[in-house]
């Protein structure tokens, strides 16, 4: 198979799965990515959006806070995010696997200029076999620390880069039915394009970790399927969560195109 026939995978990992729910980044789940994408770089190419750089940081410091919490979560994601990069790079070159960091704002999407710089250097990265970890420049913008979670990012990135599939790692086995959940007997939606109606689905509420909660990949789904992008909300805890989801061997949610 030639490089131009892979097809492009916008992989989303959120903070909650990043530190399998603990208050650390874990080793063990970058180098499940890892592993996951070197069996798969024969047939995919992957650009990664991840969170997770304030985590990151609380493994080292604690801060003093004179601003508001908003200050003090951007100067934390100022460093934990090298700490983030290095466990990537670390994980990866292990593997063989090349990566390169880009951290992008949204105003960087609104101009026509920085839209082609991104697409522009991100294939170059990607044709050279560098697998671009995305990441918002959080140390200048609000808006995702406060509520999403990159999830926004990923479905902007996704569509600009006009990827086949945009999957979104989270804590859950997709989204539950509303119903199941009262029940207490979780059940996953499998597969719909109806996005009104998976809305009507979820529970509000934010995850521990990150900030984003389900309304936030519901919103990211909307903006992918727009495009003709198919998203697929798995469960990024388990072991091998993309491989068991492209062989039908996990439960998650698949938010098809129109």
């Amino acid at each position: 198979m030639g490089k131009q026939d892979k097809k492009r995978i916008l992989l989303k990992i959120g903070t909650n799965v990043l530190t399998k729910e603990s208050d650390f980044i874990s080793r063990g789940k970058i180098e499940d990515i890892a592993r996951q994408i070197k069996l798969l770089e024969d047939t995919y190419e992957f650009i990664i959006v991840s969170s997770g750089a304030i985590a990151a940081a609380k493994q080292f410091v604690q801060l003093e806070s004179k601003g508001e919490d908003i200050n003090v979560k951007q100067a934390l994601a100022s460093i934990g995010q090298p700490h983030l990069m290095r466990i990537f790079q670390e994980n990866f070159r292990e593997l063989g696997l090349l990566t390169s960091q880009c951290l992008l704002s949204y105003s960087d999407f609104e101009k026509k200029q920085s839209r082609d710089n991104i697409v522009n250097t991100i294939n170059i990265l990607v044709a050279n076999n560098y697998i671009p970890i995305i990441n918002e420049n959080d140390t200048v913008a609000t808006d995702e620390i406060k509520f999403g979670d990159n999830d926004k990012l990923a479905a902007l990135t996704a569509v600009l880069l006009k990827v086949d599939l945009l999957v979104i790692g989270t804590n859950t086995d997709g989204v539950y039915t509303k119903k199941s959940i009262l029940s207490g007997q979780a059940e996953t939606v499998e597969e719909t394009s109806d996005i009104l109606a998976i809305e009507k689905e979820i529970a509000r509420g934010q995850s521990s970790q990150g900030t984003g909660g389900m309304q936030s990949k519901i919103k990211a789904a909307q903006i992918a399927q727009e495009a003709g992008i198919e998203t697929w909300i798995v469960n990024g805890l388990e072991d091998q969560f993309l491989i068991k989801a492209m062989d039908k061997a996990s439960v998650f949610t698949k938010i098809t195109t129109l």
